[in-house]
């Protein structure tokens, strides 16, 4: 008996022990809990206690050279739900769905998932002011109005395929909207709160607000002066036309920088789901390829000028109207050829064969070459997605034949952001400069610029002996040849025409034609470049009849714009018969009417106002250069600018 009872109390003791142990293992490991991962445990149950109500980040502007902004956030509505917080949910999807222009039954399944918190979409998304006031008025249990962003255009269609367009989400999705997404977009906020299981508030806890950080404003190189004036003219002659399309850019060939760039048709990035989608997928300017035509002539004079192969004014060439390379006769534009003619004269006349001879004198290695440096067969890099490269000869598959249609235009495929950085460095000074449309980025509240974009030198082409060559040819073009239609009065403006076939199924087409024009001004100091082609005039298919006075409005105006003054030197314009001339207004002042129709021998109407013997005054003034024919209105009377009355006079 004795030993039985030490062997129990052993037992007990060991028990007890074990006991002691564990309840010291216990107290041991809630310390650890309480004290050690206390801090912890708390924020990961308040965690899985709160809930947030997203406040989306302000959009960065889109602005103009001059800060005017293009695109730009108003504040919408959006409307949530919080679905364990809702009260009798049958009565407030009655209540929510003809508000919000969705079905009972598809607001009723969405204010039940079994999701913290909800987006009722996507009639709920981006409401007007009205209908969320609205909305807060009912005072529905677990409804929430929260902060969202739309994104708005204040000119409609303005530079809309450079501005791209956003989604519902205000994710960028076209355009420089979307290639600079992350820098536009921000980081959103949210007012967050705490909640039990139900999703009911907890007793005595408070909001929490992160407030958003805005994206960063994006300043552009595009001048929305210049940019009307060049849409006003598409549209212009989108209507005169009836064209498949059109498009026109302006670049400063200095810099690279892009003042306009725009197509035809077009759309308004609000209402994008409106158009289809070849058209605002397709911004022409830096996607179309085509043969360029006579405006590529430009390159092969300036190549032919580089490697000294000819003198413009020495040289002669007789133009028989054809010539025949390899077997094909490849024929000039004028029936009959242009006969006897300088070199400079085969620029004005854009004679075929004679670009043919200087193809010629270069050869395919020089000639191809010289097409390559100034940037063709590969893309110019520019800021905008969807950029093509063009299509030019392998060297290899060159012949007599494609090296004397490529010296022409014709056979190689180009786009147009090619053509106008190609002819900005042929008559800048020989720099090829990478073409740009983002000038700077700002900071959305101080408007500090962050960032500045450089223009960019890709190489040197030709000399700066070379390129004032071809800007005196070319402003030659626009005086005395093809080019007439884009002459401005007061400015040297210097440019070439462009008429080029269509391939269709493979074969060239007698009845469409995409026609052209590449203008600049002044020609001693170029500060703009535009570029304009028509894909398929109705009517008349010349790019000097369509498109030379679309560049010589586009010229004129934006000249204007940019304050640049006048020149005093400008070449002649020869007028062709049936043009009309312009002339400069005389001083009139002091001249008797018998005087004046003795002397102003019929390039002015009169309009005679007043009495007396002498004219006054008149309108226009003294050096106005007016259409000959015009009407000057003179002022007559008695007492001339020396104050003396000229009455009684004999």
């Amino acid at each position: 008996m004795k030993g039985s009872s030490v062997n129990l109390r052993r037992r007990l003791l060991w028990s007890l022990l074990i006991l002691v142990m564990l309840f010291s293992a216990l107290v041991i490991r809630l310390a650890y809990v309480q004290l050690g991962q206390g801090p912890e445990l708390s924020a990961k149950a308040e965690e899985s206690w709160r809930r947030n109500i997203p406040y989306t980040a302000k959009r960065g502007e889109i602005l103009d050279r001059n800060g005017t902004a293009l695109a730009y956030n108003v504040t919408t509505p959006t409307i949530m739900a919080i679905p364990a917080q809702v009260k009798e949910a049958e009565t407030t999807a009655r209540a929510l769905a003809p508000l919000l222009g969705m079905t009972e039954e598809k607001v009723l399944a969405t204010i039940k998932k079994r999701e913290l918190i909800v987006r009722l979409q996507p009639g709920g998304r981006k409401i007007t002011m009205e209908k969320a006031q609205r909305i807060r008025d009912l005072k529905l249990p677990g409804i929430v109005v929260a902060e969202d962003n739309k994104r708005f255009y204040p000119y409609d269609d303005l530079a809309a395929h450079i501005l791209g367009f956003t989604g519902i989400d205000n994710q960028g999705l076209t355009g420089v909207e979307k290639r600079y997404d992350d820098k536009l977009n921000g980081l959103n906020g949210s007012v967050s709160y705490l909640s039990d299981a139900a999703g009911r508030l907890m007793p005595g806890s408070s909001e929490k607000y992160v407030e958003p950080k805005d994206g960063l404003n994006l300043k552009l190189t595009i001048d929305k002066s210049i940019q009307s004036i060049m849409e006003r003219e598409l549209d212009q002659a989108m209507v005169k036309f009836q064209a498949n399309s059109a498009l026109a850019i302006a670049m400063n060939p200095k810099t690279g920088e892009i003042l306009g760039m725009s197509s035809r048709p077009g759309y308004e990035p609000a209402d994008y789901q409106q158009y289809p989608s070849e058209i605002y997928n397709r911004n022409l300017p830096i996607w179309m390829t085509y043969e360029p035509g006579s405006t590529f002539k430009i390159i092969t004079l300036a190549a032919a000028l580089e490697e000294k192969k000819v003198n413009l004014q020495q040289d002669q060439f007789f133009d028989p109207g054809f010539v025949e390379v390899g077997g094909a006769r490849l024929r000039c534009w004028k029936k009959g050829g242009h006969g006897s003619q300088t070199f400079l004269q085969v620029v004005e006349n854009s004679c075929n064969p004679g670009f043919v001879a200087l193809g010629q004198k270069l050869g395919k290695e020089s000639l191809f070459s010289y097409i390559r440096n100034f940037g063709f067969g590969t893309k110019t890099g520019i800021d905008l997605s969807g950029e093509a490269s063009g299509i030019l000869f392998k060297l290899s598959n060159v012949g007599p034949v494609e090296l004397a249609t490529t010296a022409f235009g014709q056979g190689v495929s180009v786009t147009p952001i090619q053509q106008v950085a190609a002819v900005s460095a042929a008559i800048n000074g020989g720099k090829l400069y990478k073409p740009y449309v983002t000038k700077a980025w700002v900071h959305p509240e101080t408007g500090e610029v962050l960032e500045e974009v450089k223009p960019e030198l890709v190489r040197q082409v030709i000399s700066e002996n070379t390129s004032k060559q071809v800007r005196e040819a070319l402003e030659s073009v626009v005086a005395k040849g093809t080019g007439r239609p884009a002459f401005i009065d007061g400015y040297r403006v210097g440019g070439k025409t462009g008429t080029a076939q269509k391939v269709i199924n493979g074969r060239y087409s007698s009845t469409e034609h995409i026609v052209s024009f590449i203008g600049f001004a002044p020609a001693d100091d170029p500060q703009i470049v535009v570029y304009t082609a028509v894909d398929n005039p109705k009517g008349i298919q010349f790019g000097g009849v369509v498109a030379a006075p679309i560049v010589q409005n586009i010229l004129e105006d934006s000249l204007h714009y940019m304050n640049v003054p006048v020149r005093k030197d400008q070449l002649s314009k020869e007028y062709k018969y049936g043009e009309t001339k312009i002339v400069t207004v005389p001083d009139l002042t002091g001249a008797t009417v018998a005087d004046l129709y003795e002397d102003l021998n019929m390039n002015f109407m009169l309009a005679k106002s007043g009495s007396g013997k002498y004219v006054i005054n008149q309108a226009p003034k003294p050096g106005a250069r007016v259409d000959q024919g015009s009407t000057i209105r003179i002022y007559m009377g008695d007492v001339l600018k020396d104050g003396h009355d000229h009455s009684k006079d004999e």
